[in-house]
């Protein structure tokens, strides 16, 4: 493409010396050798601005035998009579060929600029792409294809020694085999310079400070040694920031786990305990011949209280279970907003028992959901605003099915969420600053509610109302009827 180029330049610069060869020749008295000389140096610029410098400097020859043929004596030979057509002559070759040699250093200097903008645009690019990846499992994979995509490679390798054997992380259309000997070679390097295969790709090896990690291969669009250099400090970077997102999300986890299982036990200590220490109180009680039958029947319902707040206590740390454990399914069914709240209710009534429920469904339509999901969700709330509000405040439950799906929302009357709880009621074990005022709760029930809910891509949020107590509401999307 480039040779085709030089010659339509070299085409059009020899046109335009005829361009102002022929009519200057023709009509004589409107030129002279200054004009002509003037004329051609036009043309051989021109050329010189927009093409390789072999094309220039032949149409400077090109024009220099023009002006000796057609416009110095004797006319129409190459030959020179006057010694100052000589000098004149001469000093048109030198000034067309140094200005041709400036043109084309010029030029060449603003190509490489270019190329040099182009590489740094690419390199910027690339340390962008690099900031996508944060697992170390799939790093060396997607930074060959960040290579391959950014600097237009036929071919590009991440390649991590393993043993006795290499790790090639390929991108790119063009199928290769690296020898391992040629790997291992570029490894061992003890400058980060190119090495090249037979195949033509080129290698370099990956350093963090001194110490190699691996090698990069690359093929087809050639690459200016720093620019290849920069690249492989970037994909050693990389690669050590994927590792380190990893040991970091790691000891997160670990870390997250140990006060898990620090927030369990703390929380079935104490909520294991008190519902125990009254069962053996009610039931020494009950041993005993002093209460009458109806204080008998007053310590067999705290006996029933308290094994309910253990049932339900291990209920939750089942339905966690399963909600870690991804056991949790869906079975969709066409229900009215009225029986979710009726068996959220019936499913906590002992909890509910003396309260102040107030209902307002407002809408007749069905929606297509899980309801035992649903109405598990939502129980979780009514149990939450029965624990955190005294009883004799009501607790407000409004329900509503629109285009989008079924909106719940529970109210309660006690003093709202502190605004430093805001942001984590919704965390497993979660209670509060003020839980050691607090008997009842384990800090599960809004976490379990959540899970339930991320089942059915369904959200919950929770906010202070203006004049006391706090609302959560829970959208579900479902088809609607």
């Amino acid at each position: 493409m480039a040779i085709s180029a030089d010659v339509r330049h070299l085409f059009l610069g020899s046109a335009g010396i005829a361009l102002i060869t022929l009519p200057l020749w023709r009509w004589p008295s409107f030129s002279n050798s200054t004009t002509v000389a003037l004329g051609y140096l036009i043309v051989v610029l021109l050329v010189a601005a927009t093409s390789r410098l072999w094309v220039a400097v032949t149409t400077s020859i090109a024009a220099m035998l023009a002006f000796n043929f057609f416009f110095l004596p004797p006319v129409g030979a190459f030959v020179i009579a006057d010694p100052h057509n000589w000098i004149a002559l001469f000093a048109f070759l030198v000034v067309s060929l140094v200005a041709s040699n400036l043109s084309a250093v010029a030029r060449d200097r603003t190509r490489v600029a270019e190329t040099r903008r182009d590489e740094l645009a690419r390199l910027l690019d690339l340390s962008r792409d690099v900031l996508l990846i944060t697992d170390s499992d799939e790093a060396h994979a997607r930074l060959a294809g960040f290579i391959a995509r950014r600097f237009d490679l036929e071919y590009a390798a991440i390649c991590m020694p393993q043993e006795s054997e290499w790790a090639v992380f390929r991108a790119g259309p063009r199928e290769l085999t690296l020898d391992p000997r040629d790997l291992s070679s570029a490894f061992a390097s003890a400058e980060a310079d190119h090495r090249f295969t037979p195949e033509g790709v080129s290698l370099i090896p990956l350093r963090l400070g001194t110490k190699p990690i691996g090698v990069v291969a690359a093929a087809g669009r050639p690459l200016e040694p720093g620019t290849f250099e920069a690249v492989a400090g970037i994909a050693a970077i990389a690669l050590e920031r994927a590792q380190f997102l990893d040991e970091r999300k790691s000891a997160e986890l670990a870390r997250q786990s140990e006060e898990l299982k620090s927030a369990l036990l703390a929380s079935l200590g104490h909520d294991l305990r008190t519902p125990l220490t009254a069962i053996r109180v009610a039931a020494s009680n009950l041993q005993a011949s002093w209460p009458s039958e109806l204080e008998r029947r007053e310590q067999s319902d705290l006996i029933l209280a308290e094994v309910d707040q253990l049932t339900r206590l291990f209920q939750n740390i089942l339905e966690m279970a399963r909600i870690d454990a991804g056991a949790v399914t869906e079975d969709m069914r066409w229900v009215a907003a009225s029986e979710i709240v009726d068996a959220a209710r019936s499913r906590v009534e002992h909890t509910l028992r003396g309260r102040n429920l107030r209902i307002a469904v407002e809408s007749d339509r069905l929606a297509r959901l899980d309801p035992r999901l649903t109405t598990a969700a939502l129980s979780q709330l009514l149990e939450n605003a029965a624990q955190y509000s005294a009883a004799d405040l009501p607790i407000e439950v409004a329900a509503t099915i629109d285009g989008s799906g079924l909106t719940l929302a529970v109210r309660d009357h006690g003093p709202g969420i502190p605004p430093a709880d805001l942001p984590h009621v919704f965390e497993r074990f979660y209670r509060g600053a003020n839980a050691k005022r607090r008997r009842s709760g384990t800090g599960m029930g809004l976490a379990i509610a959540r899970g339930i809910l991320a089942v059915e891509r369904g959200t919950i949020s929770a906010e202070n109302c203006a004049d006391g107590g706090a609302r959560f509401t829970m959208v579900v999307p479902a088809e609607v009827k």
